[in-house]
């Protein structure tokens, strides 16, 4: 029985394991540039917003929707979907960022974590029904 359930909640497990890999690396990249080395808040994130996007892209195609096919025709349109949709994303997250951190001066790992938190569950759906949804 746990192994039916395992298999039947695959794609959401370890999409769940790969986007906190992902939330890792985001935000562990701008508190280095923003707390440690002093980069202002918006280029910080937008550096961890592509490390981020890259690592995503990579792990979400070959061992969260199983996209395997690596011919131009297919990987091109992936990858234009996937940093359109990542782009959208990013905007929101900036946005979260800039009026949190430089508008409200809020707290900036509590308020990145929260937008990561949001950012994660619409990234995901845009993966499963948009990026990587299986042809039927």
């Amino acid at each position: 029985m746990i192994r039916q359930l395992l298999q039947k909640y695959r794609s959401l497990i370890s999409y769940g394991i790969f986007g906190v890999l992902t939330t890792l690396i985001n935000i562990v990249c701008y508190q280095l540039l923003y707390s440690q080395l002093g980069v202002a808040n918006v280029p910080s994130n937008i550096v961890a917003w592509v490390l981020s996007v890259a690592f995503a892209f990579i792990t979400n195609k070959l061992w969260v929707f199983e996209s395997k096919n690596m011919a131009p025709a297919v990987m091109l349109p992936e990858l234009a979907n996937f940093v359109g949709c990542r782009l959208a994303t990013g905007v929101m997250d900036l946005a979260i960022m800039f009026v949190g951190v430089d508008l409200l001066h809020g707290p900036s790992l509590p308020i990145k974590i929260a937008s990561n938190v949001l950012v994660i569950i619409i990234n995901y759906l845009f993966s499963k029904l948009v990026i990587f949804a299986k042809k039927k």
